[in-house]
């Protein structure tokens, strides 16, 4: 017998998105009820209609790694979403199949887990240096201004090849590009064009004067061996660029909080410093990063997902913080346990669009949060915990700034 929707998920019973809306770090509890329903929940989206919502750990890996669900038919398209306009320009994030395989390919030798583990001592000394000004200026310090906005962006900018000195007006566009209502969407469509011409005039100076960096190594693969188009190839810089630094800024930040409103877990790991991998495979899974949904697949034909039937055409959104605390799936999921090991955790995604840069994020966050603590022990707020200001209106989750004392 072929599945059918189940009972109360037609679409005339959608119900609202219950995302953006958790408290600082929290995770919805309509969205929770929703996850453990029958079947797939159908939800009505901020923009383009409805959708059917995964959140169960084992449907979110199937619509992430099913090809029947399409992310290319969603580009150009008044489809469900979260984000106020669809994506616009085909790109590594968006395609499918043979052409986004090809794309990876071309970045994959510069983000090898190797490679990254060779950036390592790099990454301890930009964090060193940075945590070394903020002690030499005493507390209190804004631990977003002085640690975790410029250790990321400094990283992606020696990876890539772009100004460090031009981190001001990249920053800009790119908090525009990732908003969700802090901006217009005409302010979102001038961002991007301005981030395109940004690695426009960026791709010229490569061509110009080659560099040991990625930016350099797509300019060769379009120029001598014909490997992506230049439309692609600035896309490319854009996605990278964007995704480099972004949610690893408010992840630092976010993880740094996190700790310090659990301090028994703290005190684990302070007393093990061995722990620190394991913690942040914990903080990863626990700490909620997406505020929503961002992309929308397109179900290619009819397809049975989590016993609802998806029919051809129909848009569905994965909810990865949700399905990372699915009961089905982890021990006591709602609690902060930094000695948990079995883990299989999607803050990275899964499937062919598994995050590109996820062990040089993983990296910096175990470089940034483990020397933190060891250098600064009695780490703590600088102001009530009720004050420190969560950022509003954007795709990720993150502090506007920190204050931390010691």
């Amino acid at each position: 017998m072929s599945p059918q929707p189940p009972a109360g998920t037609s679409p005339a019973a959608a119900c609202p998105l219950p995302t953006g809306t958790a408290r600082r770090l929290d995770i919805e509890p309509e969205l929770v009820r929703l996850r453990d329903g029958e079947g797939l929940a159908r939800v009505s989206m901020r923009y383009g209609g409805d959708a059917w919502l995964c959140a169960r750990h084992d449907d979110v890996k199937a619509s992430l790694s099913d090809e029947r669900f399409s992310r290319a038919a969603a580009v150009d398209a008044d489809v469900p979403r979260s984000i106020p306009l669809p994506p616009s320009d085909p790109n590594l994030v968006v395609m499918d199949g043979a052409e986004h395989a090809r794309l990876r390919r071309l970045a994959a030798g510069a983000f090898t887990h190797r490679r990254m583990e060779q950036l390592r001592p790099r990454v301890q000394e930009v964090v060193d240096t940075l945590l070394d000004r903020m002690i030499a200026q005493g507390p209190p310090a804004d631990l977003v201004r002085d640690l975790a906005l410029p250790l990321p962006i400094t990283m992606i900018c020696e990876l890539l090849g772009v100004p460090y000195e031009d981190r001001d007006q990249f920053g800009t566009w790119t908090d525009t590009v990732l908003a969700l209502s802090a901006y217009s969407p005409e302010q979102i469509f001038a961002a991007r064009e301005e981030l395109k011409t940004y690695l426009t005039e960026l791709v010229a100076r490569r061509r110009a004067q080659p560099a040991d960096d990625v930016l350099s190594t797509l300019v060769e693969a379009r120029d001598e061996h014909d490997e992506l188009t230049e439309d692609e190839l600035v896309q490319f810089g854009v996605t990278l660029l964007i995704a480099g630094y972004e949610t690893t800024v408010n992840q630092i930040g976010n993880f740094t909080y996190t700790l310090l409103t659990h301090p028994d877990q703290l005190d684990l790991l302070r007393a093990d410093p061995a722990l620190l991998p394991t913690a942040i495979e914990e903080l990863l899974r626990f700490t909620p990063m997406a505020t929503s949904p961002l992309l929308s697949r397109i179900a290619l034909e009819d397809t049975e997902l989590g016993g609802t039937l998806v029919a051809a055409g129909d848009a569905v959104v994965a909810h990865n913080p949700a399905a990372n605390r699915d009961p089905a799936v982890f021990d006591r999921p709602d609690e902060l346990d930094l000695t948990r090991r079995h883990n299989p955790h999607l803050a990275f995604g899964y499937g062919p669009h598994h995050c590109l840069g996820a062990h040089l994020a993983r990296i910096e966050l175990q470089v940034a949060i483990g020397t933190l603590f060891h250098r600064l022990p009695t780490l703590r707020f600088a102001v009530p915990v009720d004050d420190l200001p969560f950022r509003r209106g954007r795709m990720f989750r993150g502090l506007e700034s920190l204050p931390v004392t010691w």
